[in-house]
């Protein structure tokens, strides 16, 4: 059983996996901001503060062992670069920091595909997130999805025949299976199997290893 810290906890990815991790028994610790508390799931302790603001939860991540940061800007596009910076960013320089000082024994990160042709202001935001946990020196999981299929996000279905001929053709195949899509089923279950599976030292979890989570070995004993 881990004891689990999560911003955006209310957002596309937290929703459906507070419940999954409470169903295995995890204990869970939900950022929120005020007059959102309902929207957790019961047996989900709230933390009433702000992603960008460190001090309002800093107090309450302990006992946590564990830490996942989904704050981000909700339908990433060009437009919205500045929010990559000031949201996406900012957070998660401030969430790294502040599992640091908590003493979190694995972080875990939701980050985006890379590299890409497009949308290089978000992944040069995500990039840097992704930097400032190396330079935190936090053990951690980050995971590179390119778009998570789901209640809302469904349009890109229609380009899966197209992905599926791509990933079979030897001169496209590492670039379309990087940048697959997921379902945020799939999604749920990388990000359980990572809670249940920390690690030591720094772990990427692209697409392929999103659809089909590596299953560690048990520990020598």
């Amino acid at each position: 059983m881990a004891h689990v810290f999560v911003t955006g906890a209310t957002g596309y990815l937290g929703r459906g996996l507070i419940p999954e991790l409470l169903a295995h028994g995890h204990r869970v610790r939900g950022l929120v901001r005020p007059g959102r508390e309902c929207g957790l799931p019961v047996g989900c302790e709230a933390v009433v503060g702000d992603a960008l603001d460190a001090a309002s939860y800093a107090h309450a991540i302990a006992p946590a062992d564990t830490f996942i940061h989904l704050v981000g800007v909700a339908h990433p596009s060009p437009s919205k670069a500045k929010q990559f910076q000031t949201i996406d960013l900012a957070s998660a320089r401030l969430a790294a920091v502040a599992a640091r000082a908590a003493n979190v024994g694995h972080f875990i990160h939701v980050s985006v595909a890379q590299p890409a042709p497009v949308m290089h202001a978000y992944i040069a935001a995500r990039a840097a997130a992704e930097q400032a946990i190396l330079d935190a020196g936090l053990n951690a999981t980050i995971l590179r999805p390119w778009y998570v299929l789901g209640p809302g996000h469904r349009w890109p279905y229609l380009l899966s025949p197209v992905f599926w001929l791509l990933e079979r053709l030897p001169g496209t195949r590492e670039t379309a299976c990087r940048l697959g899509f997921v379902t945020l089923a799939e999604m749920t279950r990388a990000l359980r199997h990572a809670v249940d599976h920390p690690v030591s030292g720094i772990r990427i979890r692209a697409v392929p290893e999103i659809r089909e989570p590596a299953q560690e070995l048990p520990p020598k004993i």
